[in-house]
């Protein structure tokens, strides 16, 4: 689903991953932190897929809110178990959306 996302500028959190062979929680994490991001203060949705490569990008009001969900515990947590077991390598990346167009049907 194409997240709705308000006129810009607002911030868009990249992050592209290759994962390991390692479950072990992961699902019920991922979910988990969809839950914890959506009561985040300045959250706007996400959308993600995966297919070989996965690739999440989360949209947030400010740069600000980006620090403070990276700061969540719960996440702080995720992270470190993503370095740890279910990651191979990962990039995070930080944008300003400027403009953005699309249609629907």
């Amino acid at each position: 689903m194409i997240a709705n996302t308000p006129q810009p500028p607002y911030y868009a959190v990249i992050f592209s991953n290759i994962r390991t062979e390692i479950e072990d929680g992961y699902a019920e994490t991922a979910d988990e932190m969809v839950r914890l991001a959506e009561l985040q203060e300045g959250y706007l949705g996400h959308e993600s897929v995966r297919e070989g490569l996965g690739i999440t990008v989360s949209y947030w009001s400010n740069q600000e809110a980006i620090l403070k969900w990276k700061q969540q515990t719960d996440h702080l947590l995720a992270q470190r178990m993503g370095r740890e077991k279910w990651y191979a390598a990962y990039k995070t990346r930080i944008c300003k959306v400027e403009r953005d167009y699309g249609f629907s049907v």
